[in-house]
């Protein structure tokens, strides 16, 4: 809470009427420009509180039109009616004339950004730029002039693009960033310092057009719009320009990179005509509007938004007051507005936390107005300070924002009202006083006999009697801090605290070493002083005795706290044993947490609020932390505000808010903060341990103490007129003072102080001091957990009261043990048992909730079956107390599945309220209106036939035609009942009416089963034997049928009953024809239809019912009697049904009779007859037998060519070599390869690569790697020889590959060295043998490579290896003189080469030459030589030839 401190200029006598006011940016000066037709005009300086600065005063005959700051440096810019422009400098008074350039009326002037430019214009058009050094002082003449011939109205600079932070830019490159540190390196580009000062600006004139001036003074037009040009802004986030005229009509333009403007947005603002307009631009995109109205307007830009905002009645505006003029502080966001009544009206800006900015109505918050005195003309805020200035058309007044001071001390609180009053109540008396000062009163201090006023520069001491107060003392002294202790008075200078008398005197020095810096905090409680200095050193003193003593040494908290930059707040408990420290950071932002230093320990401890835990070194109790801090929302909070109290030094008490609240102070807390109030324990022992926390209730505005057994708060202002205060809340009898007037009345003084009692002391506000002090341990030592001193501490009381408030303790602690000798202290029998019924409950909050109820505490049960998520419980606790809507509401959202039970129990509600609309619509809701409805209307025939008529539904219709049918109204109940499609009821009243052939209709034609059935019994009672049957027959009452068939001989509708019905009246049935001893066969079929099988196979062999036999087989199977079904089986081999008979017997576990039975009638075993035969336990038959049988099996699946089948029989039976020879037999390649590799069994390995052998293995390399691999697997190197040798073979055959061979025959030549044969004879002449082979290979191998090198050598070499005896088949003959004929050819020596061709053609005459020697050489030769060369080809044809014949003939 806070007020405005308003000072008046102390203006010289000679000043006229303020006309214009302007603040400097930055420093606390006020430019005010008064003028007097007559007089003349000036322009006078004032400081922070109104002070005249005479060095600095302007005087001129004509008047001042334009004032502007220059942004950094206390130059101030004046243009006059006469052209002149002027800097005047602060302090000295220093006045610069700018030259004369301008001749008429100036209308603007402009400072750059940074201020090195100043932008001059005139009403005439003339513009121009000048530069600035520094320190502020003009350079020389214009930099540049342009002339529009155009009234200039507006002028703004447009900003330079954002140069590199260079503090960022340091920050990354200690941490390691080499982009960041390249910035800062010589060899990048030069580092831009920080933001550049933009240059070029925007001018408008009053034709409408606005021109762009560029940096280097080069002017161009941008934009031109209708009628005069009002103002001008630039949306720095879209870059863009809006332009208002003067007419109202705002544009909007984005700005191209190249100069150019586009238009994007055009609108009429909306405007009181004939009233001067006041316009504000905020840095935020947002456009305010005062137009004399009780209203000013705002347009947001940035999101295409519009709202208004007006005045409020209630807080002290009165109807007709306009609003002339407006001002925004973007440091505060605050929105001032001046009325023609002389208030200021202020708009708080309030942003929700974590929320983005959604209903821009509800940012703005109204504030209690500011008086003074006139017609509020001009608002403009100012300075670092965010100084409020104001003319009313007399003077101008300064308004300072000042906190409301206020104190509570010995249950005495003063409060200040306003700037000069304070309210002033002693709770112990009931007294309430209020103080007038003569002037600004900064901050009190009070006790039970005196009052301290800290003023300006005094500080004032009052004296309090019962009924009025007086003044015995009052002195200058320039301290910004106070405190009072009895009858001495504290107060700072520079490294010292004095002690005063009240009327000044300084009674005692307490001295700070330059090292402890300047004391700046000062605090007291009962008698101890703790002084904090500006270097976060705290000093604790001792104020029992005369002199004021140390009471330990100076602590320097900076050793123990990291990153504290200042002390906030410093208070001790009552016994001097603990401090409470609030800091802020080195960055300036509150921390987070409250640190606590023990005086007789040296240690420092905090609460984190942050996080919501204390710190590690902080001793817990025997509890978890968990369990000490559950329910509680601690975390993400930070403290604005502490207190101890004072006289328990235990107990502490601290204000918090959610950290993005925390910078704001808590004069600015509005009621959408959630301000919570937290109350712990703090000891040496158990350190701390949290007591409660609750959320401030709105309508007051800050604690102010804590005096157990209360907390005591300010209260907010609602408003203010004549000077009368009232609360905005209506506080409570039992936390009022004494004699306080209810609220609504007229208070000489208002009671702006409410105390609210501790949550263990509701109910026991007034109790003895000993019975506070035994609840305040109870309540110590419940929290830590020690219930042994907890009962101690109150085993005397005897009071119920004392007894309930216990238990109503044990709701917040959640201490069920405790709440249960409390109950029973208080004799409470019904909540000791409805406690232990609750037991049952899983959760501990549902016992706890109930624990609740029984004390009457409804709102704590309602949070913990929130807390607990128990919405069926929480229903019903809502049902109970009577709150149907949030009944039902929680059962629509969270339990749905008792949501037509709360429906149905409403209606009942509403019923028994004689709300039978609302009751019906519920019942409907709850799907009980078919039974209900009718009941509820039951004495109201006519609108309860209403009702049936508007429902059509056919259980209402149903009832209401059961109620005409007790009326004896037949007809009509006959039309309901059809309406409800009750068949059954109308057959019944049909017969009852003799309406035999009408009912008879209605069950034929609806097949309704109960309309037959009651009709079936109408014509049975009638001796109607065959209607009755037939409709027993569509009841499907099959047994009432029978029993009419029996006794009345119809056998032949007796057999299609039975077999319709169920097994029961089948049996029934077949011994009635058994008996009878005719239609066995229906007899039989009876049997066998009701599972009766042995029954009718005896009754079907008995009869020789042979086709009934072959029925009742095919139903049995292995479940059936082994007995029967091998009678079953002989009588179809004896009628050659062989396969039925195969089966049986497989089903009876004779395998081998139905195998032979198979392989003497050559019967094919099917996968599935075959897998039937597969035993797979050993209780028939032992293992070896099994083995047998599958063997069997496999081996008529081979006779029969099932060979996959008798694999897989083989595999079972354990035979994997008999196996495998089946599925050689398949041919199936992938299963022989994959039972192979499954089986991993040599014998298998090498039957598996011969077979692979017979295959294609030359076009497939996998079949050609499976054989090597399998050879391997199977160590079978002599069969792996034998394959490599063939494969060298077909190489030299087929592709005359010697390479390939070479390598194939040194593989087989390897696998035989490494064989082991029985027979090292053989082994050896086979080796020798491949050796040989491989000598003669590598030699025609090496005669081919050397050809290209050394032809003669190759060709040597060739001839020689002709002379080798055994050259075939190594290297076949034909390929080695094919060899030297192509060496011939291609040397031209064509009659050796021909002559090696006869040599060829002599040694083999049966062959083909073309086979070793190419078509090109053959063809050289035959043209060189002119030789036939188809002789051989004859040879060879004709002995084809021949043998085709052979081949015919013997065909």
């Amino acid at each position: 809470m806070s007020v405005y401190f308003d000072h008046r200029i102390q203006a010289p006598e000679s000043s006229n009427v303020p006309s214009q006011l302007t603040w400097h940016p930055a420093l606390p000066v006020l430019a005010v420009a008064s003028s007097n037709s007559i007089a003349g005009s000036n322009v006078d300086l004032y400081l922070q509180e109104g002070e005249y600065v005479e060095s600095c005063h302007v005087e001129r005959p004509d008047q001042p039109t334009v004032l502007r700051w220059h942004p950094t440096k206390p130059v101030l810019a004046l243009g006059w009616e006469n052209g002149e422009v002027l800097l005047l400098t602060h302090p000295s008074g220093d006045q610069t004339v700018l030259p004369n350039t301008h001749t008429t009326c100036i209308t603007l002037l402009e400072w750059s950004s940074s201020g090195s430019r100043l932008v001059t214009g005139d009403q005439i058009g003339a513009l121009a730029v000048w530069k600035v050094d520094a320190r502020g002082r003009l350079q020389g003449n214009h930099l540049v002039k342009h002339e529009y011939k155009e009234h200039l109205t507006c002028c703004i600079f447009r900003p330079a693009s954002p140069g590199d932070d260079v503090a960022m830019l340091a920050r990354a490159s200690v941490s390691g960033d080499e982009s960041a540190l390249d910035m800062f390196s010589w060899k990048g580009a030069p580092l831009k310092m920080g933001p550049q000062e933009g240059l070029a600006f925007y001018v408008s004139t009053a034709n409408g057009k606005v021109h762009r001036v560029d940096e280097q003074g080069k002017t161009s037009t941008l934009l031109s719009v209708e009628g005069a040009i009002k103002k001008l802004f630039y949306l720095e986030k879209r870059e863009a320009l809006a332009v208002i005229t003067e007419t109202l009509m705002l544009s909007q333009y984005t700005l191209g990179p190249e100069g150019g403007a586009q238009e994007f947005m055009k609108v009429k603002l909306s405007s009181k005509s004939g009233h001067n307009i006041d316009i504000v631009w905020t840095e935020n995109s947002l456009l305010i509007t005062a137009t004399g109205e009780q209203l000013i307007r705002l347009w947001d830009l940035e999101r295409d938004d519009n709202y208004v905002l007006s005045l409020d009645e209630t807080l002290g505006f009165e109807r007709g007051e306009m609003i002339n003029c407006v001002s925004y502080c973007a440091g505060k966001g605050i929105l001032a507005a001046g009325t023609s009544h002389g208030r200021i009206a202020m708009w708080r800006m309030v942003v929700q936390p974590d929320s983005s900015r959604g209903d821009t109505k509800a940012q703005w918050k109204l504030q209690t107005p500011t008086e003074i005195e006139g017609n509020v003309t001009q608002l403009q805020w100012g300075s670092s300070l965010n100084l409020l200035a104001a003319n009313n058309s007399n003077t101008v007044l300064i308004l300072c924002e000042h906190v409301m001071s206020a104190h509570f001390s010995q249950q005495v609180a003063a409060v200040q009202l306003t700037p000069t009053q304070l309210s002033i109540t002693h709770f112990t008396t009931g007294v309430h006083l209020a103080l007038q000062s003569d002037i600004h009163i900064k901050g009190v201090c009070v006790t039970k006999v005196t009052v301290e006023l800290k003023l300006n520069f005094s500080i004032s001491s009052q004296s309090l009697s019962l009924f009025f107060a007086n003044f015995p003392g009052s002195f200058a002294c320039d301290s910004h801090v106070v405190a009072v202790h009895g009858e001495n008075l504290y107060t700072v200078e520079p490294n010292r605290v004095q002690i005063r008398t009240q009327q000044g005197t300084v009674k005692q020095l307490l001295s700070f070493s330059k090292a402890e810096g300047n004391p700046v905090l000062l605090s007291v409680c009962q008698s101890y002083l703790v002084v904090g200095t500006d270097t976060a050193h705290i000093r604790v003193f001792d104020l029992t005795r005369r002199d004021a003593k140390a009471h330990c040494s100076a602590k320097n908290l900076a050793d123990q706290i990291a990153n504290l930059g200042a002390l906030r707040s410093v208070k001790c408990n009552a016994n001097g044993s603990q401090i409470s420290i609030l800091i802020s950071q080195v960055n300036g932002r509150p921390d987070q947490k409250v640190y606590f230093y023990d005086v007789e320990m040296d240690t420092v401890t905090h609460f984190d609020f942050f996080i919501g835990r204390p710190s590690s070194g902080v001793l817990q109790p025997d509890d978890s932390e968990r369990q000490q801090f559950q329910g509680t929302e601690l975390s993400g909070r930070c403290p604005i505000s502490l207190f101890w109290d004072e006289s328990e030094p235990r107990v502490f008490v601290c204000e918090t808010v959610p950290v993005s609240s925390e910078s704001s102070s808590t004069s600015y807390l509005d009621d959408m903060v959630d301000v919570s109030v937290v109350t712990l324990f703090c000891t040496q022992e158990h350190g701390l341990l949290l007591q409660d926390c609750y959320s401030k209730p709105p309508g007051l505005q800050s604690l102010l103490a804590l005096d157990v057994p209360y907390y005591y708060f300010s209260c907010k202002l609602l408003f203010r007129r004549g000077g009368v205060f009232r609360p905005e809340v209506n506080i409570s009898a039992t936390s009022a003072p004494p004699n306080q007037p209810p609220r609504g009345s007229t208070a000489q003084f208002p009671h702006m102080v409410s105390r609210r009692a501790l949550r263990d002391f509701v109910g026991l506000e007034n109790c003895e001091k000993a019975t506070r002090d035994a609840m305040l341990n109870f309540s110590f030592y419940l929290t830590i957990g020690d219930m042994d001193e907890a009962f101690k501490s109150i085993k005397l009381i005897k009071s119920k009261a004392v007894w309930e408030n216990m238990a109503r303790m044990c709701v917040k602690t959640r201490r069920l043990d405790v709440a249960r000798v409390c109950l029973g202290n208080m004799g409470n029998a019904r909540a000791a048992k409805a406690l232990k019924e609750a037991e049952a409950e899983p959760e501990p909050e549902v016992q706890v909730a109930m624990l609740a109820i029984q004390l009457g505490m409804l709102e704590d049960a309602e949070k913990l079956y929130k807390c607990c998520q128990r919405y069926d419980l929480l229903n019903n606790f809502y049902q109970a107390s009577g709150q149907w809507q949030q009944a039902l509401e929680t059962a629509e959202n969270h339990d749905r599945i008792h949501l037509r039970t709360t429906y149905y129990n409403y209606a009942k509600y509403l019923e028994s309220m004689g709300d039978k609309t609302q009751a019906l619509a519920y019942y409907e809701n709850s799907d009980t209106h078919r039974v209900e409805v009718p009941r509820m209307l039951q004495d109201d025939t006519l609108s309860l036939e209403n009702y049936v008529n508007k429902m059509k539904d056919k259980n209402i219709y149903k009832w209401w035609a059961q109620y005409l049918e007790s009326q004896s109204d037949m007809d009509s109940a006959l039309r309901f009942y059809e309406c409800a499609q009750d068949y059954l009821s109308l057959v019944r009243v049909h017969c009852y009416m003799g309406n035999i052939q009408k009912a008879s209709e209605i069950a034929n034609d609806t097949g309704d089963r109960a309309a037959s059935y009651h009709l079936a019994r109408h014509y049975e009672g009638h001796d109607d034997i065959k209607q009755a049957v037939h409709f027993y027959t569509r009841a499907q009452a099959y047994n009432n049928a029978i029993r009419l068939c029996k006794e009345s001989g119809l056998d032949d509708q007796l057999m299609n009953l039975a077999l319709l019905s169920n097994p029961e009246d089948m049996m029934e049935a077949a011994c009635y024809y058994e008996e009878k001893g005719t239609h066995m066969d229906r007899a039989v079929a009876l049997y066998h239809k009701a599972g009766y099988v042995s029954k009718a196979l005896e009754l079907a062999f008995a009869t020789q019912q042979f086709s009934a036999l072959q029925l009742i087989a095919e139903d049995l199977n292995e479940n059936s009697d082994p007995i029967l079904l091998a009678r079953c089986s002989d009588f179809f081999i004896k009628h050659s049904q062989f396969e039925k008979a195969v089966e049986l017997l497989v089903a009876a576990k004779k395998y081998h009779q139905a195998l032979e039975l198979c392989v003497n009638q050559n019967l094919t075993i099917t996968e599935e007859l075959a897998e039937r035969m597969t035993v797979t336990d050993s209780k028939h038959l032992s293992e070896e037998a099994r083995k047998d049988l599958l063997e069997r099996i496999a081996d008529c699946c081979m006779r029969q060519g099932n060979y996959h089948l008798a694999t897989k029989k083989y595999t079972q039976a354990g035979n994997k070599l008999k196996a495998m020879r089946a599925l050689l037999k398949s041919g199936d390649t992938e299963k022989i390869v994959f039972f192979a590799n499954v089986c991993r069994q040599k014998e298998l390995f090498i039957m598996a690569a011969n077979y692979l052998q017979s295959l294609d293995w030359r076009k497939n390399t996998e079949i050609l790697k499976t054989i090597i691999g399998f050879y391997n697997k199977g160590r079978a190197p002599n069969l792996l020889a034998g394959f490599y040798e063939a494969c060298a073979q077909v190489e030299i055959d087929d592709y005359q590959n010697y390479e390939k061979a070479l390598n194939a025959l040194t593989e087989a030549f390897k696998c035989i060295s490494k064989a082991k044969d029985s027979s090292p004879g053989q082994q050896e002449v086979r080796l020798a043998d491949l050796q040989h082979k491989i000598t003669l290979i590598k030699k025609f191998v090496h005669a081919r490579r050397l050809y290209a090198e050394d032809a003669g050598e190759a060709v040597r070499l060739c001839e020689a290896l002709l002379e080798e005896p055994e050259l075939d088949p190594a290297v076949r003959i034909g390929d080695a003189f094919g060899f030297l004929v192509e060496h011939h050819c291609q040397q031209g020596n064509f009659q050796v080469a021909y002559r090696k061709l006869e040599e060829l053609q002599k040694l083999l005459p049966s062959q083909n030459v073309r086979y070793y020697v190419s078509q090109a050489s053959l063809e050289a030769l035959q043209k060189e030589l002119n030789v036939p060369m188809d002789c051989g080809d004859r040879r060879h044809s004709m002995k084809e030839e021949d043998e085709v014949e052979e081949d015919l003939n013997v065909s």
